[in-house]
């Protein structure tokens, strides 16, 4: 047995009963939506036409939002459902990134995930859907397609439907009969936003200024309730004769993480840096005099304070703190924000024991975990490219480079951190040149991986998009600004010099340093940013 969805969009009418009844049958709060009507018009008038796209969950064979739950909150049942237990949720909002198909909310009032769970309740007592019943063209249809004899399985198996975004390889399991392109796949008539919905007003952006690039036309609205509802503008010939546009639509295109998710890859990679820069340079100078002061107790002390914070900003980020715990209690094996904790636990105790050893003089035993010390280092500071990787409804996020990304940016965050460090404890000689060849070497490789991600060939439009937001929209200023020029090309400069002139070392160190990092800031807001931008219904 396998339930599904049949949509036939030739006899919607677009009149909202299916939201309605849902909204009904599920106490669904307002401004959330289970099931919801697109309205797309394409054509100038009166040679216009409009059609609609019936969206929700498509209880996917492979669902992503299953693999990456931690705590086994949405799972798969054997009638082919994706269901889910909200006394389990944490509030992570990491479904919501997995789901390619914009599915899931975040309940106002319990702080938990839900979706459309195909009247499960309902479906057990063999009636169906409360969408189904309320909709008057019939143009929802439900049952088990692997029953020969009831009527969807007869409409898949004779009449040519489609799926939602079948490039993912989710297997969804809702059918479109006669959808149109534009509504079918959101980013055909990306361009136009908006202003309405059926339950409530949106707010027609108030541009703080527009700007000219290249003949196209950016707009900005970080004065607005949900900035992320502004995506590129196409050009104002693009405008005039664009084919397809959204005159009507839920407000669903608002971005699930935010200054906590980015900060927190910024922290981490200081946190996992500091211990693998001086991992390296205590392979090459060993463990003494000053060098104990900085390595021996500095590198694990800065580490593991921002590992902490680390830690105390994902904690921080979920909808239900209170659950944090269920992590360890409840865990998912699949999920890479599970694993992520684990890795992070051990390398925050591999820290401790250096520290330790430190403190009491066991050098021989820090000897001992530079390589532990090293390869949980990598663990934690490239664990989130797999995290990252299983958000499939990001494109932009999917990026082979992403991994190598991340390491490099650890490498640059710990160099930057210790060369900090040693300047305040007025540490001189070979140490300081070590870390300034380090992160000058890690800026000029992370910056060209940034350059190639943005500029280079791009998988689908959906990364073009986010990777044009980035460079040329709203997020241009800060890319090309505190990221590009104050984080990048200045320090790369600054440190240059200080090779050159090791009597200006210390001081410009320093300063390139803290330059650095607010270079590395700067990008993880952009990178976490783009890659929520683009509209997934």
């Amino acid at each position: 047995m396998k339930y599904a969805f049949v949509i036939d969009q030739r006899k919607c009418i677009g009149c909202h009963a299916c939201t309605v009844a849902c909204k009904s049958e599920h106490d669904v709060p307002i401004g959330v939506y289970r099931t919801w009507v697109k309205y797309i018009e394409r054509g100038e008038f009166p040679n216009s036409r409009r059609y609609f796209l019936v969206n929700r969950c498509n209880h996917c064979d492979d669902a992503p939002c299953v693999a990456i739950c931690p705590t086994k909150a949405l799972y798969k049942r054997d009638d082919g459902i994706v269901d889910f237990d909200s006394s389990r949720c944490i509030g992570c909002k990491s479904c919501m990134q997995a789901c390619p198909y914009d599915a899931l909310y975040i309940d106002p009032y319990s702080h938990t995930a839900a979706k459309c769970n195909y009247c499960a309740h309902r479906t057990e007592l063999g009636l169906e859907p409360a969408c189904v019943v309320v909709c008057p063209e019939r143009a929802i249809i439900a049952g088990d397609m692997h029953n020969p004899s009831t009527e969807i399985a007869r409409i898949i198996a004779r009449e040519p439907v489609r799926v939602r975004k079948p490039e993912q390889g989710t297997g969804p399991n809702v059918y479109y009969l006669g959808a149109d392109e534009a509504a079918i796949n959101p980013e055909a008539a990306y361009e136009e936003l908006p202003h309405m919905s059926m339950w409530s007003t949106m707010l027609k952006p108030q541009y703080e200024d527009e700007h000219e690039l290249d003949g196209s036309r950016t707009l900005r609205s970080p004065r607005t309730l949900n900035p992320l509802k502004v995506y590129q503008a196409s050009t104002p010939v693009e405008r005039q004769s664009a084919e397809a546009h959204v005159v009507y639509d839920t407000p669903k295109n608002r971005a699930p993480w935010g200054w906590k998710v980015s900060t927190y890859l910024a922290t981490k990679s200081i946190g996992t840096g500091a211990m693998l820069v001086a991992a390296l340079a205590l392979a090459l100078y060993g463990l003494g005099g000053s060098l104990s002061t900085l390595l021996g107790i500095g590198a694990p002390v800065l580490g593991g304070a921002f590992i902490a914070i680390t830690l105390v900003l994902l904690v921080a980020d979920l909808k239900r703190p209170d659950r944090a715990l269920y992590l360890v209690t409840k865990p998912n094996p699949t999920s890479w924000l599970v694993w992520g904790g684990y890795i992070l636990a051990i390398f925050g105790l591999i820290e401790a024991v250096w520290f330790a050893a430190a403190v009491f003089g066991f050098p021989e035993l820090i000897r001992w975990l530079l390589i532990p010390a090293a390869l949980f280092g990598i663990a934690a500071a490239g664990y989130t490219a797999f995290l990252f990787g299983q958000a499939e409804g990001r494109d932009f996020w999917q990026s082979p480079l992403f991994l190598p990304i991340l390491i490099v940016q650890a490498v640059l965050a710990g160099a930057a951190a210790l060369g900090l460090l040693a300047w305040m404890l007025g540490v001189q000689g070979a140490l300081p040149t070590l870390f300034t060849a380090v992160l000058l070497g890690a800026i000029v490789v992370h910056t060209g991986l940034v350059l190639i991600e943005v500029f280079g060939a791009h998988s689908n439009k959906h990364v073009a998009i986010a990777a044009r937001y980035m460079r040329q929209g709203a997020l241009r200023e800060t890319f090309w600004g505190p990221f590009f020029a104050i984080g990048s090309l200045i320090p790369v400069v600054m440190l240059g010099i200080a090779l050159a002139i090791p009597s200006a070392q210390p001081g410009l160190l320093a300063i390139a340093a803290i330059l650095a990092l607010v270079g590395l800031f700067s990008y993880e807001h952009c990178f976490v940013t783009a890659g929520q931008i683009v509209p997934l219904s």
